[in-house]
C-alpha cells in the first residue's frame, strides 16, 4: 500500500473516533495550526489540592477532567466542577484522551517535569504551576520536549506582565521602561527582602527524624512520591507542608523565587541567560529538611546582581540601584522629574498575556519554556548554593558548575523508576 493512502486511512480512522467522542474536533486532529474562533478549548487539570482547585474555573477553556493521587482532594474538586467532569487516578490515563487540549500542572514541583514532557509528547499544551521544575535538568528536559513537540507552553507566574509587583506599588511594565531607559545606570543591584516588599516564607522549613506513620486509606502515597526518592510516609511530608523538603520543593525559595525573579530577569534583560557567580552566606543544610538561609548573591558577568536577603539586613535598601539613580518601592526614585524624563523612552515590547490566544494561534506565551527556564534555573541556582552553603561558579551556556562535581550532581537528579524523563 502507498504511504499516501496508508497515510489517508489513518487520517479517516482518527477522525472518525474523534467526531464520536466529541462535538468539536480539535485541530491536532484536524491536522490544522490554528483552532476557528468558534472552538472550545477544553482542559484537564492534575493535582487538585489547593492549588488546583483554585483554578478549576479560570476563563477560556472548559474543564472536562482532573487527576489526584488523593481520593479526598478528587472529592472536593469534584463538587466544584461542571457536570460531567472525568476523574481520573492516573495522569498517564488523562493524557490519552484525545479530546483535551490544555493541561494546567498543580501538583508538588517534584512531579512538574515529568508531567510536563510527558503531556507535551501526548499532543497536549501545557499550563504549569511554579517553580517550572525542581531541577536544572529537569528544566532542560521540559524546554527541549516543548520545542521538539511543538506545543505552547504557559509558566503560571505572573507578574512580569500583570498585576502590582508586591510592595513596588506597580506593576512591572514600568520598572522595565524605567531599566530599559538608562537613567538608573549600569550595573544595577536588587535587593529582594522584606523592606522592599518580599516575603521570603520561612515558615516553609522542613523537620528532622520524622517518625514513621500509617499511610491514609485515601492517598496512594507511592504514586504522590513517584521520582522523588522512597521515604516513610509521615503527614509532614504531603499536601499542605511538602515544600518544607527538598525532594519535593525548596522551602521559601521554591515556593516564592519564580514569583520574585522571574520579573527581575525580565526588566534587567537576562531572558537567554543565568548569573556566572552565586555567593551564599549560610551553612550547609540538611539532606533532607529545607531550613532558612541569610543571604544569596546572583552576579551576572556583566556586573548586575540581585540580592536575596533573607535576614532583611539592608533594611535601607533601594529596590533597584545604579550608578545615576535608585527606585524604592511605590516608585519612588532618586531621579528628579522621573515620571516626565520616562515619557520620552518607547514603551516594553507587548506580550501575549492570553493563554487561549497562544494555543490557538500557536504563538509562544509571555512566559514560556524558554524565558521560564532561565527564570527557574536561576531559583535552582540558589537553592544548589544554601544546600551546600558554599558559593559556586557557574556557565551559563553549557549550564554547568566550573570545577565543582557536588553542586554539578544537583543539576541531573536520579529519579525513582519508572518516572525518569
Amino acid at each position: 500500500m502507498s504511504d499516501f493512502k496508508q497515510n489517508r486511512r489513518a487520517f479517516i480512522k482518527t477522525a472518525a473516533i474523534a467526531v464520536s467522542a466529541f462535538t468539536v474536533v480539535p485541530r491536532r486532529v484536524l491536522g490544522g495550526s490554528f483552532l476557528a474562533p468558534s472552538d472550545e478549548l477544553s482542559k484537564a487539570i492534575i493535582g487538585v489540592g489547593g492549588m488546583g482547585r483554585g483554578h478549576i474555573g479560570y476563563p477560556g477553556s472548559r474543564l472536562t477532567a482532573i487527576c489526584d493521587v488523593d481520593k479526598k482532594h478528587l472529592e472536593k474538586a469534584l463538587a466544584q466542577c461542571p457536570s460531567g467532569t472525568k476523574t481520573y487516578h492516573d495522569y498517564r490515563e488523562l493524557l490519552q484522551d484525545p479530546s483535551i487540549d490544555i493541561v494546567h500542572i498543580a501538583t508538588p514541583p517534584h512531579w512538574h517535569g515529568k508531567m510536563s514532557v510527558d503531556a507535551v509528547k501526548a499532543g497536549k499544551d501545557v499550563w504549569c504551576e511554579k517553580p517550572m521544575t525542581r531541577t536544572i535538568g529537569e528544566g532542560i528536559r521540559v524546554r527541549e520536549a516543548v520545542e521538539r513537540h511543538g506545543r505552547v507552553f504557559r509558566l503560571n507566574t505572573w507578574f512580569r506582565f500583570a498585576d502590582t509587583f508586591y510592595g513596588m506599588g506597580t506593576t512591572v511594565k514600568p520598572i522595565k521602561k524605567l531599566v530599559d531607559s538608562g537613567l538608573l545606570g549600569f550595573p544595577l543591584k536588587v535587593t529582594v527582602n522584606a523592606a522592599t516588599g518580599f516575603d521570603w516564607k520561612f515558615y516553609w522549613v522542613g523537620k528532622t527524624g520524622l517518625a514513621t506513620e500509617s499511610v491514609p486509606a485515601e492517598l496512594d502515597y507511592d504514586m504522590w512520591l513517584g521520582p522523588a526518592p522512597f521515604k516513610p510516609y509521615n503527614s509532614h511530608r504531603v499536601h499542605g507542608t511538602f515544600r518544607g523538603y527538598w525532594d519535593y520543593d525548596g522551602g521559601g525559595l521554591g515556593d516564592m523565587g519564580q514569583h520574585y525573579l522571574d520579573p527581575i530577569q525580565y526588566f534587567l534583560g537576562k531572558d537567554d541567560t543565568s548569573p556566572v557567580e552565586i555567593i551564599v552566606d549560610g551553612q550547609q543544610q540538611d539532606s533532607d529538611a529545607c531550613g532558612t538561609w541569610k543571604r544569596v548573591e546572583l552576579v551576572y558577568k556583566d556586573g548586575c546582581k540581585i540580592v536575596l536577603d533573607g535576614e532583611n539586613r539592608d533594611r535601607d535598601a533601594a529596590y533597584i540601584e545604579g550608578p545615576k539613580g535608585k527606585l524604592y518601592p511605590g516608585f519612588r526614585s532618586t531621579i528628579p522629574d522621573l515620571q516626565n524624563r520616562m515619557a520620552e523612552f518607547p514603551e516594553p515590547a507587548e506580550q501575549i498575556t492570553d493563554f487561549s490566544r497562544s494555543v490557538r494561534t500557536r504563538q509562544a506565551f509571555a512566559l514560556n519554556e524558554q524565558n521560564g527556564f532561565r527564570s527557574s534555573t536561576l531559583v535552582n541556582l540558589a537553592i544548589i548554593a544554601v544546600r551546600l552553603g558554599r558559593s559556586l561558579k557557574f556557565d551559563p551556556d553549557r549550564l554547568q558548575f566550573i570545577d565543582d562535581p557536588a553542586a554539578n550532581a544537583l543539576i541531573n537528579q536520579p529519579a525513582r523508576a519508572p518516572w525518569n524523563i
